[in-house]
């Protein structure tokens, strides 16, 4: 299957507006993001989200039904999403991701496809929609592929990332990928690369893939706003400065509303099915994290959207 940018725009058309209200992942993820959406679109960042809590601004609650998630699948039915996550299972998908763009929506890849899921970052799915190009530089690279391992799953699972490439049609991808799987790129990233991310705050915990050629173990970043906005400000420079992208202006967070996450095996809520365990649990976020198990996010008193006016 092909993927093509007039379908997406037609059926997606908020994701060519100018202006738009934002809530971002909390992480490094969301945050390269940020600065792209911010330096294209001009779209204004109001939130964070970490699949537990919610980071909001004033101007996020006063825009609550027109806000877009970046990074991020949630499940109200008013509310405009862009990531990455598998979240149909047994090609259920529920009435709630109809206004999300999603990768493996838009090929129909459910629960037992993870073999095929999309292998690339949120950024890189947005810099293909808006065929935009970075500098061929290694760390403006490394800066794009960092964003959830991307290098790494290039090593790892090449064939679906080639396969992916051949899906999203027109851009090009051999100057992104040029030169990324070998042991020059991964041993800067290993020698330099990364000591540089560690001495910025930039890393705070381990992921799960290994390198192929120096065994070097993924690094990503979990950011919480009330304390870490330093780490976002100089984030936002380092993009600024190696990818010129404008930084965005960091929003005046008024108010944190703590939910509740978990995780649920696949298979006890087979019987009824993704849509029943959704309404019951009053579900508003979660992705299938593996062929056995859904991670999900809920907020105490919620209908459809923890943020009241």
């Amino acid at each position: 299957m092909q993927i093509k940018r007039s379908d997406i725009i037609k059926n997606f058309s908020w994701l060519k507006d100018r202006g738009c209200k934002y809530v971002v992942s909390a992480s490094y993820d969301g945050m390269i993001c940020a600065s792209f959406l911010n330096h294209y679109l001009d779209w204004k960042l109001v939130g964070y989200y970490n699949l537990e809590n919610l980071w909001i601004s004033d101007e996020a609650k006063k825009n609550k039904d027109k806000l877009i998630w970046v990074d991020l699948n949630i499940l109200p039915i008013k509310g405009r999403a862009i990531g990455g996550h598998i979240v149909a299972y047994n090609n259920q998908i529920p009435q709630g991701f109809d206004s999300s763009c999603n990768p493996n929506l838009l090929v129909k890849l459910s629960s037992k496809d993870f073999k095929y899921k999309y292998p690339f970052s949120t950024i890189i799915f947005l810099m293909w929609l808006h065929k935009k190009e970075i500098f061929d530089t290694d760390f403006a690279k490394f800066l794009l592929l960092h964003s959830d391992d991307v290098w790494l799953k290039y090593q790892k699972y090449n064939s679906n990332c080639k396969l992916w490439s051949n899906t999203l049609l027109d851009y090009n991808w051999d100057k992104l990928f040029n030169k990324i799987d070998n042991k020059t790129f991964e041993r800067k990233i290993n020698q330099k690369f990364y000591p540089l991310f560690e001495s910025n705050n930039f890393s705070n915990k381990s992921g799960k893939i290994k390198s192929k050629h120096y065994n070097v173990l993924s690094k990503q970043l979990s950011i919480n706003p009330d304390w870490d906005e330093d780490i976002i400000l100089n984030l936002f420079k380092y993009f600024a400065e190696h990818l010129e992208w404008s930084p965005p202006e960091l929003p005046n967070i008024s108010e944190r509303i703590d939910g509740m996450k978990d995780t649920i095996e696949l298979n006890k809520i087979k019987e009824h099915g993704i849509n029943q365990f959704i309404k019951d649990k009053k579900v508003f976020s979660y992705a299938i994290t593996s062929t056995k198990t859904l991670s999900y996010t809920i907020f105490n008193g919620m209908k459809r959207n923890p943020i009241k006016s």
